[in-house]
C-alpha cells in the first residue's frame, strides 16, 4: 500500500463495486480470496477502500466472479484512472457521477455537516415536499434525493449513528412548498428530527444580514477511516461535484464554523421552527 493511503471517492466507489460483485453470488471473504487466491484481508481492504484496487486485481475478481466482461472492463478503467491520478496527479476523464454516488457517501459517513440557501436539507425532506420541489425537474434526480434520505433514516438508530449538523437561513422555512399541508407537515417533520442526540438543526435568522458561504451550498461529509479524508460535495441543477482537496475542505469547514456561530441555538431555532409552522 502506497505510504499514507489516501483513498479518493473514485476508489471508494470501486471498492464499493467489488464489494457488490462478491455479495452478488453469496460469498465470504474467506470463500472468495481462495477462488482468487487473495488474502481475505486483502479483499476487504479493496472493498473497503482502505489500500488501493490494483487493475489487474480488478481484472481477476471479474474474471473469478464471473462477472459480464463490459461491466468488469469498465470498472477496470477506473481503477486505471484511479492509479494514474494517484501517482502522476489528475488525468483522462472517467465516467463517474458524484450526483449519483453521494448516497453511497453519506451512509458511509460518521458525520454530516449541511448547508443549504432555499430547501431543507435533503436528508430531512419529507417525500411529499421533495415531490413539490422536483414535479418540474429530472425524476433521476427525485430519486438520489430519496436515497439520500433513506442513507440517513438507516443510520439513525445504528450502534454507530450519523451526526446531522445542519445550517440554513430563515429564508428556507418561508415558502410554501407544496402547498400548507406539505409545508407545515415538512415543518414539523424538522421539529421532530431537530430532537434527537445525534442532529442539530441551526437557523440564520433574516436579521442577522450577509453571512459566511452565503450562496453557496454544501456538504461536508467526514469518515471513521484513517485513509477516508473529509470531502465537500457541491450541486446544483446541472451536475454534482466532489471536492476532495483538502485545503478546499478545510475552507469549507472554517465557513460551517463561521455559519454556525452566526445561526441561533438549537433552541431558539425549534422556536423558530414552531412558528413558522402556526404561520401555515
Amino acid at each position: 500500500m502506497p505510504k499514507d493511503f489516501r483513498a479518493t471517492t473514485l476508489e471508494r466507489a470501486i471498492g464499493r463495486q467489488l464489494a457488490g460483485w462478491r455479495s452478488e453470488r453469496e460469498l465470504s471473504l474467506v470463500e472468495a480470496g481462495q477462488r482468487v487466491g487473495f488474502s481475505s484481508a486483502k479483499l476487504s481492504m479493496m472493498e473497503n477502500a482502505v489500500q488501493p484496487s490494483a487493475p489487474v486485481d480488478v481484472m481477476a475478481l471479474g474474471y473469478v466472479y464471473k462477472v459480464p466482461t463490459p461491466e468488469w472492463q469498465a470498472v477496470v478503467l477506473r481503477a486505471q484512472h484511479a492509479e494514474r491520478v494517484r501517482t502522476r496527479g489528475p488525468g483522462a476523464v472517467v465516467n463517474f457521477d458524484p450526483a449519483a454516488d453521494f448516497a453511497n457517501l453519506v451512509f458511509e459517513s460518521t458525520v454530516l455537516r449541511v448547508f443549504t440557501t432555499d430547501l431543507v436539507p435533503a436528508v430531512f425532506q419529507l417525500p411529499g415536499y421533495t415531490d413539490a420541489v422536483m414535479q418540474t425537474d429530472d425524476p433521476v434526480r427525485t430519486a438520489r434525493l430519496a436515497m439520500v434520505r433513506e442513507a440517513w433514516a438507516t443510520r439513525l438508530r445504528d450502534k454507530d449513528p450519523l451526526i446531522v449538523q445542519a445550517v440554513f437561513p430563515e429564508a428556507v422555512l418561508r415558502p410554501v412548498v407544496g402547498g400548507p399541508r406539505v409545508m407545515k407537515a415538512q415543518l414539523l417533520h424538522l421539529m421532530e428530527v431537530s430532537e434527537h442526540e445525534t442532529v442539530s438543526v441551526r437557523v440564520v435568522p433574516r436579521g442577522a444580514g450577509a453571512y459566511p458561504a452565503m450562496g453557496s451550498p454544501f456538504t461536508l461529509l467526514g469518515f471513521p477511516h484513517r485513509q477516508h479524508d473529509d470531502v465537500a460535495y457541491l450541486e446544483t441543477f446541472v451536475r454534482g461535484e466532489y471536492v476532495e482537496e483538502q485545503g478546499m475542505a478545510e475552507q469549507c469547514a472554517q465557513r460551517f464554523a463561521a455559519l454556525r456561530s452566526v445561526a441561533l441555538g438549537e433552541g431558539e431555532s425549534l422556536e423558530l421552527l414552531a412558528e413558522a409552522a402556526a404561520d401555515l
